[in-house]
Formats: structure tokens, sequence, C-alpha cells
């Protein structure tokens, strides 16, 4: 029988680069309604039985949770819970569960009572009647006051965005940008009330300050990124960490497109990318279907994350940090405005768990190569995290030996890569994935 021997190796990349790619891509799930959903009534399955949603999810290899945060007060999560319930004292405990589960936790601070979005950045109500300056100080002591909630809950944000889908900026019109808006004396407002926040969550946050996130919702638009973060970055030079995108097939273009962005912004601004939203439909009752040429079914849903963490793991200088499906745990609930969103969750109809949520946990995957004997032949496989990276070949370990990339036919089959290749006694061979 052929002797075999698996390696592991990742050109180009230092030992912490490796340390960073196994352990730290952010396999993750919005479940910011997730305890609203559960108080009236909805129930999480798996395998016909009922558990708790954030522990399914870990159980499919989801290991970061993003949970967003609204200014808002209690009367107004009381009279309209879906649209305020977000604030405070509703975060704080799911943030403790997520923690308690052994999960990492992403922070999505909306600034805003209310959904901010590209198309609304509403200034909290409480906040209406500050001048500018007294705006500033007001997004550092807020942030600031926020973080120490966490903190003291023992549940410290491993990530935070600055922000949510902030590509028109933030409290308008103070922060606004774009448009009639689209002058130096806005962009410098706009990075003053980001760098005010900033300075609030460092200085909660000790030692150990969470990683900061800037997001926009232009995942499939480059000149757009392209635009705001120069203006960020090039010209306010806002300090940050990562950069976030918002990407749906239903309204941000192909995946092509997707890839292009990153693949420029990676280029362009060296620092690691997340896609902090993302969604497909499990049905094609709502939403479009064949969206890159995949239908809005379940397994057209798992297909979608395949695809989708092969144009991801394929940012250049392995700066591909993370992947968040928004609405994971939506299910359907008479009189919430859910915008269909029910069906793109990780959940059916009757709150069992889809496989697409156990795709998406092999993205965050050590990438591992291993091997199974038969009789005649053997069989090679690695999980999804190495989606960018090429079989390769020899068969010798001499310093000159040639690698070249193996032949067999890869196939993907439950968010595992696999290959056979036929035992031949005649000669030892070499096999180990490389970053392409």
């Amino acid at each position: 029988m052929m002797s075999v021997r698996i390696l592991f190796t990742m050109a180009a990349l230092s030992l912490a680069a490796l340390a960073a790619r196994a352990d730290s891509f952010m396999a993750g799930a919005d479940l910011s309604l997730l305890a609203y959903f559960e108080t009236n009534g909805v129930v999480y399955q798996t395998g016909g039985q009922a558990g708790d949603a954030v522990n399914i999810l870990k159980h499919q290899g989801i290991n970061c949770v993003r949970l967003r945060l609204f200014s808002s007060s209690a009367a107004q999560a009381k009279a309209d819970p879906y649209d305020y319930v977000n604030n405070l004292s509703y975060t704080v405990p799911l943030a403790v569960r997520v923690k308690k589960a052994g999960l990492k936790f992403m922070l999505d601070f909306h600034y805003s009572d209310t959904w901010a979005d590209p198309g609304h950045q509403t200034v909290p109500s409480a906040w209406t009647n500050l001048t500018f300056v007294q705006l500033v100080q007001q997004m550092h002591d807020y942030s600031s006051n926020c973080i120490a909630a966490f903190q003291t809950a023992g549940a410290m944000p491993d990530y935070v965005q600055v922000g949510n889908e902030i590509t028109s900026g933030i409290l308008w019109p103070s922060g606004k940008v774009g448009g009639s808006y689209d002058t130096p004396a806005q962009w410098s407002q706009l990075a003053q009330l980001l760098n005010a926040a900033i300075r609030g969550i460092q200085e909660a946050a000790g030692a150990q300050p969470p990683k900061l996130i800037i997001h926009i919702a232009s995942g499939g638009d480059w000149s757009t990124t392209q635009w705001f973060f120069d203006n960020l970055i090039q010209s306010q030079h806002v300090q940050f960490d990562c950069i976030g995108e918002s990407y749906y097939p239903f309204f941000h273009g192909s995946l092509g497109d997707l890839n292009l962005c990153l693949s420029n912004a990676a280029v362009r601004y060296g620092k690691p990318l997340i896609v902090a939203e993302t969604a497909f439909p499990w049905t094609n009752s709502v939403f479009a279907t064949n969206l890159d040429g995949l239908p809005g079914t379940t397994n057209g849903q798992a297909q979608y994350v395949v695809a989708l963490a092969e144009t991801v793991r394929s940012t250049p200088n392995n700066l591909s940090a993370g992947v968040f499906w928004w609405g994971a745990e939506y299910q359907p609930l008479a009189g919430a405005p859910e915008a269909g969103y029910n069906t793109t969750s990780f959940f059916d109809a009757k709150g069992n768990v889809l496989p697409a949520a156990a795709v998406l946990g092999q993205m965050g995957a050590p990438v591992l190569l291993s091997v199974r004997n038969g009789p005649a032949s053997l069989l090679l496989q690695w999980p999804l995290s190495g989606a960018d990276m090429s079989l390769l070949t020899t068969t010798s370990l001499a310093p000159a030996s040639v690698w070249l990339t193996a032949t067999q036919n890869i196939q993907i089959t439950n968010a595992v890569f696999s290959t056979t290749v036929q035992n031949d006694a005649r000669s030892s061979r070499f096999y180990r994935l490389q970053a392409n």
C-alpha cells in the first residue's frame, strides 16, 4: 500500500497568521431578537427536541453572536417591542447568556432609539436638543457607560460596531455624509462623533479593549466602499480595527461584486474584513429565487453559504475575518413586521434548525487535512474553512521537490471538501493544503 503523509501548510503566512485563521474567524449569527421571540412563545428545536437557540447554534459550529443596541427608553420598548426592545436592559442579559455559552460577542451600537441603516440614522430622542459639541460628549459618555454595563455583568464584547450600516453617516444631520452633505465639514463632524465613541469604548474597556468595526452597507459596491473609507481613513484618520460590510444577494449584486469589493478593500486598506450581515431564503415565498443561480430552498440556502465561503475566504492577504447571518433567530410571529426575514433565518417555520447553520459553522473550523483508509483508495477531507486552499501533492520532501496541484475531482458535501486517491504500493506520496 502507498505510504501517505498528510501535511498542513499555508504559503507565505506566519505562525501567528496560521493561528488566527484556525481560531479567530467568526462564524457568526445575529440573535438580537431571540429573547423577544422566546417571550412570545417561539420554541427552537434540533432533531425534534426543544432547546436553547444559543446552544443549538453553538453545536452547529457558530462561534460568535451579534447583538444590536438601541438607546430606547423602557416606555418605547413596551409600546413597540419589535422596533424598540433592543435597549441596554434587554441586551445585557442576552449578552451574558451568550458569554456563558462560551461564545464570542459582537455588540452593534445603532446610536438611535430604533433601527439605524443607510436610510435612517435618527438622533436618540433624549439627545435632540444637544448642540454638536454636546453630541460629541454624549457619544463618548453613552458609549463608555454601555461598555461599563456589559463589563460589570461579565459580558464584555469581543468586537464592537461603532454604528450600524453608516454609509451615510450617523446622528443626522450632524454626522450625515453623502449627497449634498458630502463636504469636508460634514466628514470632520462624522469623524469627531466616531472618535468620541471610540474613546469612550476604549476607556471603559481598559487593558483589553474589543476590536472596533466600522460597518457600511455596500458589500457589492466597491466605488461606494472606496469613497467612504478613503474619506474616513485617509482624510479623517479615524482609527479602528476592522471593516464591516452588509451583503444580501437580493439587494447588493452578485457574489462576484462582493469578491471585487472585499479584494480591493483588503489591498487598499489592509484591514480585516467582515461580512457583518448576510442572509439567503430557505423558501421562495418572499425574496427572489435563483440568486447567483441558487434556488430559494433549504438546499439552496446551504449552497449559498458554500459559495459565500469560497468568495469570502479568497480575500487577499488572509484578511477575511468573519461572516454574520442576520435574523438567524427569526420566526413567523403575528403582528411583527418582519419584512420576510423569517424566511431567511437559520430555523424553519416550526423552529427546526436548518442545514445552513452547520455549513456556516464550518467556516470557523480549524483547517485540518485528514485521511481515511479504504481497501483500494484513500479519502482526503478538509472543512469549508479551507475554501480558498488548493490540495498539492509530491513524492519527495527533498528541498528541491516540486509540489503539483492534485488533479483528483474535489467535491463538497455537508460543508466538507473531499477527494479520493488511489493506493499505489510502488511509492510514497505527500499531500498538503496551501493558500491560493
